[in-house]
């Protein structure tokens, strides 16, 4: 008997263009949840709300309030420690979405072949 092509089944060529597909419409879903994700804002607040940032998807902070109370010249520290942590908080949020929306998309799954790197 011979053998027909070098795949078991014969049925490998017509799956594999599937998977290409399945793969290509996935990288497409990701690549629009990221943008989607950099037109957001994450808000966050330290002190009880005496410091507020907002954070970009894009992870760039778009903005800080300060209650005027937490504005002591004698205690600079405290309020760096404030923005830092209000921060990290924001910062916090917009990976928590990130890998939220990948996580829907890739049904639970750590990506394909090891990964997609760059687009969260």
């Amino acid at each position: 008997m011979a053998k027909r092509g070098g795949f078991p089944g014969g049925g490998m060529p017509g799956n594999m263009a599937n998977l290409m597909k399945q793969a290509q419409r996935m990288q497409r879903q990701m690549e629009e949840q990221a943008k989607e994700l950099e037109t957001k804002e994450f808000t966050a607040t330290a002190g009880g709300g005496a410091v507020e940032v907002t954070v970009s998807g894009k992870r760039e902070i778009t903005g800080v309030k300060l209650s005027e109370e937490v504005v002591d010249p004698d205690d600079i520290e405290m309020l760096q420690d404030l923005i830092v942590a209000a921060t990290n908080e924001a910062l916090r949020k917009v990976e928590e979405e990130s890998s939220a929306a990948m996580s829907k998309l890739t049904g639970g799954m750590n990506g394909l072949g090891g990964g997609m790197p760059g687009l969260f």
